[in-house]
């Protein structure tokens, strides 16, 4: 099943996947477990009640249960109140009104209710910077070299340098295909644009399509357009449009990526009737063998483990291709992260308990009780037994060069204006042959217009 927190996120067109939580305790003094200075004094917390709100989702609670054993047992008179539940927020929220909150927090930043958003755009969650320039409780290097490279940089929502997301569960997104398949043919993984589209015409020769995606939610196309671009223009060019500067949509080299899903349709290399499948419909066709290529996330094992598939098929993970060898590969990744609220009454505890998450042996413990891949180096082996080997190859490419990337809008008052429909569902209309390049990038921009105007009004 896909996780839920992965649900939300595409019904709405997200790319965040989540948020928050967690929050610990000590009593070691700080020379012994690298503690961000607590009680630097006496080397002890002064205050040992620590409350932990935790999402009940896709990963379950048995991790939380046992970390939070493990970590009373560490820290001696340290007291955990964890409280687990699927509405998580629901429970919080009176608790926030009444200047009560937990002392760390666990929630998708997509839940229904909204409020793990306004504590981000309140500016309502607590500087961790200092948890991850201070040493990690059981290496000799700082926490921020721990984690997941490049990860970091998307937990500064503020625009102040600052990290304010502690980040946890790490899933990833791009292109699938049947490595089966790819091995009995002999044909050679893509690693430019024209080695993708030269296999179109390969696909056709055996009954096959090149290429199929989820038709009625277009938005996963997001696998592919934002990580082409970032190769091909580089970070500075998704920085551009994230912030809807005016012509952004327009260069040149956003356009040499718009081109390939016209050259897909123009050539008739997309799967016969992609457009009007739901998600579960195209992913099933697939699997069939009806198309070479897919985009989905890496939970797509779980979520289509009883569907109907080619025989021998087995689930192969690449980053979208470059138009030239060399050039920087990316894959969209997404993370839940652990937050503290500002009016937590025990940040510095708090603070070591979210230190605790990352030492190697409750890595391991995470992977072995949620499934889940920890955002850390290595995070991927720590797993390897306890997850599908297809989620194990996801994540295994970041050590091979290949760089996340986390589209984040810039976030503006409300509005009528849907940025992602306005960028994605073009795709269907350019597939079926009555839109061009240039009339998508139009659309666009004119969105982009009323976003600045929106922004400027507000002072923004």
């Amino acid at each position: 099943m896909k996780h839920p927190l992965v649900k939300w996120s595409s019904r709405l067109g997200l790319t965040v996947l989540a948020v928050g939580l967690a929050a610990g305790c000590g009593s070691k003094a700080p020379e012994q477990n690298g503690s961000t200075g607590a009680a630097a004094g006496d080397g002890k917390f002064t205050n040992k009640q620590l409350k932990v709100a935790v999402f009940e989702g896709g990963y379950g609670k048995a991790y939380w249960e046992e970390v939070v054993k493990k970590f009373e047992a560490d820290y001696p008179g340290v007291k955990v109140e964890m409280t687990s539940n699927p509405k998580i927020m629901d429970v919080v929220k009176p608790q926030l009104v009444a200047g009560n909150p937990p002392d760390v927090i666990y929630a998708p930043e997509s839940e229904p209710s909204g409020t793990v958003r306004s504590l981000i755009s309140d500016k309502a969650i607590m500087d961790l910077t200092d948890v991850f320039e201070s040493k990690a409780l059981d290496k000799d290097v700082p926490l921020k070299d721990v984690i997941t490279d490049g990860l970091l940089e998307y937990t500064k929502p503020y625009g102040d340098g600052k990290i304010y997301y502690a980040p946890l569960y790490v899933t990833t997104q791009g292109m699938w295909y049947n490595k089966t398949l790819f091995e009995q043919k002999g044909w050679k993984v893509p690693e430019t644009w024209d080695e993708f589209l030269a296999l179109g015409e390969t696909a056709k020769k055996e009954g096959r399509s090149l290429y199929a995606y989820q038709g009625t939610s277009p938005g996963y196309n997001e696998s592919i357009l934002w990580p082409a671009i970032a190769s091909v223009s580089g970070m500075e060019q998704i920085d551009k449009i994230t912030n809807y500067e005016e012509g952004s949509f327009k260069n040149e080299n956003v356009r040499k990526v718009l081109n390939i899903f016209e050259q897909i349709s123009q050539k008739g290399y997309l799967m016969p009737g992609t457009v009007a499948l739901n998600h579960t419909q195209a992913q099933t066709e697939f699997l069939k063998g009806k198309a070479l290529f897919i985009t989905n996330g890496n939970w797509f094992e779980g979520e289509m483990k009883d569907a109907p598939r080619e025989e021998g098929f087995q689930y192969g993970f690449m980053a979208p291709p470059v138009f030239a060898k060399g050039e920087q590969k990316y894959t969209m990744t997404g993370f839940e992260s652990m937050y503290i609220p500002k009016k937590s009454k025990n940040p510095d505890l708090a603070k070591e308990f979210i230190k605790y998450m990352y030492k190697e042996d409750n890595v391991k413990l995470n992977s072995e009780k949620s499934t889940g891949i920890v955002a850390v180096k290595n995070g991927a082996e720590y797993a390897k037994e306890f997850v599908p080997k297809s989620v194990y190859d996801s994540v295994k490419i970041f050590d091979q060069g290949v760089k996340p990337l986390n589209f984040q809008w810039k976030v503006t008052p409300k509005t009528e204006v849907k940025i992602q429909e306005e960028v994605f569902q073009p795709i269907s209309s350019v597939m079926n042959k009555n839109m061009t390049v240039d009339q998508w990038v139009e659309r666009v921009e004119k969105a982009f217009g009323k976003l600045r105007d929106v922004l400027a009004k507000s002072g923004q």
